[in-house]
């Protein structure tokens, strides 16, 4: 099969290196790629927003398959446009993305269908807002915008002040465009967050392993808001327990709810939970591998990326077996100098070969470019050093110790991946150390195993 993937960043970058592992397929085409992509699929310069310039790119190509990886052209229908072109397409038609695209939608279906999520009210009008913000008198609020704005349109305000200065952010100043037209007012709510990737074809839903997402650009869960600064899978927080209720409560009764509303699903739903003292309960949906998750949680599949895609495609997920390896997967991404405000692009980056890789690690890229023989920034999140091993702090020092080898002016990332992971865990499994030599235990891949 040859295969086109929409999009450009690490995320891709992920899928594209899964893909490229099975035996069904043979190309892959990239559009617009990036310079790690680069080394493994062939890179057209055009965009991912770019519905016309896809669906010709497609037309040219003629693929097997198209994946559709980013939110906005998932949003935007370009499924609708590939499938109508006669394309076998994966992703969610435009109708069932709105799950992401409008968080005045999924909140709403939440509410009609009884899937657990925080309190909340919508509104147009800044003043109304605002008054219903003091009547409430409940902090931190959480503002939100309704559309898509690059995971940073959400606004936790510690006070009053803050809550007010978000309200007119977005509805009078315009900072998120037509995306904060509408908002969400929503209650605080308290506990581990947990992240659960699902693939699903409308009938059949069946979750990935977990992941726990790292948002705040600095040490200790401080500075800005970015699209994610690291992740580790499995979250430890999410116990067996926990996925039975999420499976029962949750996964199920909103691809049931899809249905319902004649908006059937299929593709990668991403669910962002909150695991509170009354239960686990929706944060927000996403239409699609979340990024950075996808760099955590496929190194760990164990079955053919390929075969998955088909199969949701066709309808038969349920016949398709996945499984999971043993321990743990830790990313930790290096950033421009700045991000996620301003920053500079098209700075040299060294210590990684010719295909922008490090030994004892996956170097997935998520802003860079290859020119003449060599590796520039050309984003804000650049990269995503990511390794496993059979305990978390195994894996954790894996990827510090190759994030160590890379080098780039303005280099930016989080030195506190993974800690409040670690605090979570029990403690023996902390006492294993993974460098040991272990009788039960053999090593496949860096994912150790038991015998």
């Amino acid at each position: 099969m040859n295969i086109l993937v929409v999009g450009g960043g690490g995320r891709e970058h992920a899928i594209i290196t899964a893909l490229s592992k099975s035996p069904k397929v043979e190309k892959i085409w990239a559009a617009p790629g990036n310079g790690g992509i680069s080394a493994l699929a062939e890179c057209f310069p055009v965009k991912a927003t770019d519905l016309d310039g896809i669906l010709g790119l497609a037309k040219k190509l003629n693929p097997d398959f198209v994946f559709v990886a980013p939110d906005d052209p998932l949003v935007m229908g370009m499924v609708d446009r590939l499938n109508e072109a006669g394309f076998r397409t994966f992703g969610p038609r435009a109708n069932a993305a709105i799950l992401e695209g409008s968080k005045v939608f999924s909140k709403a279906l939440m509410k009609k269908y009884g899937i657990p999520t925080a309190g909340y009210e919508t509104f147009t009008d800044a003043d109304k807002a605002i008054e219903y913000i003091k009547a409430q008198n409940s902090y931190p609020a959480v503002i939100k915008c309704d559309g898509l704005a690059l995971g940073k349109g959400v606004i936790i305000a510690k006070d009053f002040e803050e809550a007010e200065a978000a309200v007119k952010s977005m509805l009078l100043d315009g900072k998120f465009g037509k995306s904060g037209s509408e908002i969400v007012v929503e209650e605080f709510m308290t506990g581990p967050e947990v992240t659960v990737l699902a693939f699903t074809d409308g009938k059949t839903v069946k979750p990935m392993i977990s992941s726990m997402d790292h948002k705040r650009a600095n040490d200790n869960d401080e500075g800005l808001n970015t699209g994610g600064m690291g992740t580790i899978a499995p979250n430890p927080c999410y116990t067996d327990a926990f996925k039975a209720e999420c499976m029962e409560k949750i996964f199920l009764p909103t691809i049931n709810a899809m249905n319902a509303e004649g908006r059937t699903f299929e593709g990668c739903l991403y669910f962002g939970l909150m695991l509170t003292p009354n239960g686990p309960k929706v944060i927000e949906y996403n239409c699609r591998f979340g990024d950075p998750e996808t760099q955590v949680v496929l190194p760990m599949l164990e079955g053919d990326l390929c075969e998955i895609f088909e199969a949701i495609y066709e309808h038969r997920l349920a016949d398709v077996k996945i499984g999971w390896k043993s321990g743990y997967c830790t990313c930790v991404v290096m950033a421009s100098g700045g991000y996620p405000v301003k920053y500079k692009k098209g700075i040299e980056m060294f210590g990684m070969d010719d295909k922008g890789q490090v030994d004892g690690a996956f170097i997935y890229h998520a802003g860079t470019k290859y020119e003449d023989g060599k590796f520039y920034t050309n984003g804000g999140r650049v990269l995503g050093v990511t390794c496993n091993a059979y305990t978390l702090q195994g894996a954790l020092d894996k990827s510090y110790e190759a994030v160590s080898k890379i080098k780039f002016e303005g280099e930016h990332f989080r030195k506190d991946i993974g800690q409040k992971a670690l605090k979570a865990l029990p403690k023996d499994s902390l006492d294993l150390e993974y460098k040991h030599d272990m009788e039960d235990y053999i090593e496949e891949n860096g994912v150790y195993l038991r015998q």
